[in-house]
């Protein structure tokens, strides 16, 4: 079985350095990449991701919206996501 990863973070050198460590494992696939929350939504919901790894902090729509967006109460199939953050905020 092979684990199909969506990366989504707005910085592209995070999103390499995690595609070069996921590309190492036999078992993932790394499908896509959205550089912001929108696009990661707009992704999430077009490829059906296993999981997705979502920055907390990107432009326009954050990562917590996306995620919600994505995985909250309302979603009837949602996408599981992991919250990644270089940040060090309580309130995130």
């Amino acid at each position: 079985m092979t684990i199909r990863v969506l990366l989504a973070d707005d910085q592209e050198m995070v999103r390499a350095g995690f595609r070069l460590i996921l590309d190492a494992a036999d078992d993932i696939e790394v499908i896509g990449e959205a550089a912001d929350g929108a696009g990661a939504v707009a992704l999430g919901r077009e490829l059906r991701p296993d999981v997705c790894l979502m920055d907390v902090r990107m432009p326009g729509v954050d990562g917590l919206e996306a995620t919600r967006l994505l995985a909250g109460p309302d979603e009837a199939d949602p996408v599981r996501v992991v919250v990644v953050t270089t940040v060090d905020l309580a309130e995130d």
